[in-house]
């Protein structure tokens, strides 16, 4: 294929996760139910904290945070999936492709930044119970998340002015049901040495750093634990944490798993499967996980629920 400028091309071609036409009926009906299942899902828990006077505590202002990013992060890539199962095509826009990138980008940041802070935020409450109302104060909390969003939005932003560099071959594929950084860096048909050391470089902080912070924070809060004399304050301390870290595993579990099944197998297709773990498999379940493990949500999602059925 002949090398054109990047404004010539129009439209990339995602490939999707099967090119099998007998499976796409079946993709189809599995995302379009996984997708408003996730919605609602987040969405009740954003509704049930907010509704709730004794959920406005900085653990939950960050877990109506978190639902809200999972809301925008499963949005960024399964509706145009979806769109194109069901037109039969595969056609991605060239502006369309860095739009996904970029809000891709910022979301699954998000995700890891904020459950870094929700670390940081059980550190404080169980090592510094006495001074957590001092510490994690509303004026702080709000500044914690804003400095994630300017982070990551400034971070991202410098990904896609380094991407606008780039030019693509006509008819390029990325072989992948969205438009993630790495593979559309791989079809690139110019040098991409200063994006690809550039996502190492992000990767490093914006991935390393924050696990380094939350096993950190874990193991401050096990010491603690280790510390008390009581059993039954050890479990109440340890159980509020239960949730969290369920997550935490969930996330960097499945993005670990992305990351060596595209190391070790090199196949395209294969890391795009894996990839479903936590760009869609994962925001489903983090309501469920908190809903469940969490009585404090649980009981307000039985009184939101409770409301809305007195009031049809």
């Amino acid at each position: 294929m002949e090398a054109g400028n990047h404004t010539e091309v129009s439209e990339f071609l995602l490939l999707g996760l099967s090119e099998d036409p007998e499976l796409q009926p079946l993709l189809f009906g599995l995302f379009l139910s996984m997708y408003p299942v996730t919605v609602l899902g987040n969405l009740l828990i954003i509704l049930a904290i907010s509704s709730n006077s004794h959920l406005h505590t900085p653990m939950y202002l960050f877990l109506s945070n978190l639902s809200f990013v999972d809301i925008c992060f499963i949005s960024t890539t399964i509706p145009k999936m979806l769109v194109n199962i069901q037109a039969q095509s595969k056609d991605i826009s060239y502006t369309g492709c860095l739009t996904q990138v970029y809000f891709f980008m910022v979301f699954a940041g998000m995700d890891d930044f904020l459950l870094t802070v929700m670390a940081y935020d059980r550190f404080v409450a169980i090592c510094h119970p006495l001074h957590y109302m001092v510490i994690m104060n509303s004026r702080l909390c709000g500044l914690l998340v804003l400095m994630c969003w300017l982070i990551i939005l400034s971070v991202s932003l410098f990904h896609i002015l380094l991407m606008v560099r780039l030019t693509f071959c006509i008819g390029t594929e990325i072989p992948h049901f969205f438009c993630e950084l790495a593979q559309v860096l791989k079809a690139a048909c110019s040098d991409t040495l200063i994006n690809n050391i550039s996502l190492f470089v992000a990767t490093a902080l914006l991935f390393v750093f924050p696990l380094t912070r939350i096993l950190f924070s874990y193991s401050q809060i096990l010491s603690s634990l280790m510390r008390m004399a009581s059993s039954e304050g050890k479990y109440k301390a340890f159980s509020t944490c239960g949730s969290h870290l369920s997550v935490v595993f969930l996330f960097y579990g499945t993005g670990v798993g992305v990351y060596l099944s595209s190391a070790v197998t090199h196949s395209s297709q294969r890391s795009s499967i894996a990839s479903v773990m936590y760009t869609v498999v994962t925001p489903m379940l983090n309501p469920f996980i908190y809903s469940l493990r969490n009585k404090d949500v649980k009981g307000a999602l039985g009184m939101l629920l409770s409301r809305a059925a007195s009031c049809l």
